[in-house]
């Protein structure tokens, strides 16, 4: 069977192939990859010489305990889905992306992150286990305790080690899914790097959101909110369908220099100048454009790019102009661009992105040459920082500042199982040579 598979990012669209997960195992000359519900920006989510593996028809939560906050579910159940059943109850997600359209394999998969790194670290310091299936046909339950090797590779290995069946999770019992936030406006990034120690401090959750087209006196100027869940926040709102919708791409960007401009000024204008506190509901607290289907298409018919990136905290407030000022050098408008810091919580996870200091999100419309030509300036800056690039939300990384962004992708690739590939992988960690063997491999020549 075939279908589009597209990831968010839209740059490379076209019919994929795909196999029943029970396929899994049969002869598969470029190998399998497990698919959840296409929201990874890039091509990890792809492997277009080979067969992706839906995970979502026919996913279910199998368990929830309301008096561990312990949940059991397939890979293929989408974050909204496990909310919906555990917010009655008086539970949310220990850690949430920025969008619940994820499925929970998809979010150990890539050992997605939230607003309260700093407080709690990624999502798999949530996940207690999971059954892994090989290409073998052997199922293998995965623990901290029980194959912890595979366990850690798992956790942040893009779908390269195994096919995740069922993962039991930790939640968290909140008094309210819903939010006190502390909201405001700075004029400059020294607003934000002065404001934050103090802010992290006092909250569970925080993020910027960077006017990334300001110049002069008010470079980096943006908005900061802080939020923790409302001791009376009241009842929360289960997840809803979508109230708007993006039916179809235009034909041209709409997102561009000259729309951004208008927004980013009357997003500025109209929040607080001094701290504003408030209750806000969840939803739009953490997954705002979960209210609008298909909000990538307004990028116009060529996708987008997302570079996310992290850096120490040493030299953080002049890498975030750095990166900035090399965006407006190169004329390139962004949307989504968010600034948040990492903990120093260590994840579980041998690949995570996040490390202690700060991430910033930037996101262009894909004009070609030009916007890639900008990416390789961003990815300098990123290297001579001594930082890293997060893979989910990448499309084109080359090979050298994925080993600078992972060194230990060695060892990553000696877990990997032999029937998985990806586009993503194919295209960073084998063109960087010393194909090592996968352990399972090794063990059975």
């Amino acid at each position: 069977m075939g279908s589009g598979f597209d990831s968010w990012g839209r740059v490379q669209r076209r019919s994929r192939a795909a196999a029943h997960p029970s396929e899994f195992g049969s002869s598969a000359p470029d190998g399998f990859l497990p698919f959840g519900n296409g929201r990874s920006y890039g091509d990890s989510c792809h492997n277009d010489r080979g067969r992706l593996l839906p995970m979502r028809p026919g996913a279910a939560i199998s368990a929830f305990d309301p008096d561990t906050g312990i949940l059991t579910a397939d890979a293929g159940v989408l974050l909204s889905e496990i909310l919906a059943a555990v917010m009655p109850h008086g539970f949310f997600l220990e850690v949430t992306p920025g969008t619940a359209q994820v499925t929970l394999g998809g979010a150990i998969a890539n050992d997605v992150h939230g607003k309260n790194h700093h407080r709690r670290g990624t999502f798999g310091g949530s996940v207690l286990r999971f059954d892994l299936l090989g290409s073998d046909g052997e199922s293998r339950l995965c623990s901290p305790d029980t194959n912890s090797d595979l366990f850690e590779a798992t956790i942040g290995g893009m779908g390269l080690t195994g096919i995740i069946e069922q993962a039991s999770i930790r939640l968290m019992r909140v008094p309210s899914a819903n939010v006190r936030q502390t909201a405001f406006r700075f004029s400059s990034i020294d607003g934000y790097f002065d404001a934050i120690d103090e802010i992290d401090a006092a909250h569970e959750y925080s993020v910027a959101w960077i006017d990334q087209l300001a110049r002069g006196s008010n470079l980096g100027r943006g908005v900061l909110m802080a939020g923790d869940h409302a001791e009376d926040g009241g009842p929360a709102k289960p997840p809803s369908a979508p109230r708007l919708a993006v039916p179809f791409s235009p034909p041209v960007n709409l997102l561009n220099r000259l729309t951004l401009k208008a927004f980013n000024a009357l997003y500025y204008g109209r929040a607080p100048k001094q701290r504003q506190t408030g209750i806000v509901p969840w939803s739009s607290y953490f997954h705002p454009l979960d209210a609008i289907t298909g909000w990538n298409r307004l990028y116009g018919p060529r996708g987008l790019f997302q570079h996310q990136s992290v850096y120490p905290s040493e030299n953080a407030r002049e890498i975030t102009i750095a990166l900035i000022e090399c965006a407006q050098k190169h004329g390139a408008a962004s949307f989504l661009t968010v600034l948040k810091r990492f903990g120093d919580t260590r994840s579980p996870g041998l690949m995570s992105f996040p490390r202690p200091g700060f991430t910033l999100t930037l996101d262009f419309a894909n004009t070609g040459d030009q916007t890639l030509r900008m990416l390789d300036a961003l990815d300098d800056i990123v290297i001579k920082a001594g930082g890293g690039l997060n893979p989910y939300k990448d499309q084109r990384m080359s090979p050298r500042m994925f080993e600078a962004s992972f060194p230990q992708w060695r060892q990553m690739e000696t877990m990997r199982d032999p029937a998985l590939m990806s586009d993503f992988w194919r295209r960073t960690a084998m063109v960087l040579g010393e194909e090592q063997p996968s352990r399972r491999q090794a063990a059975s020549a």
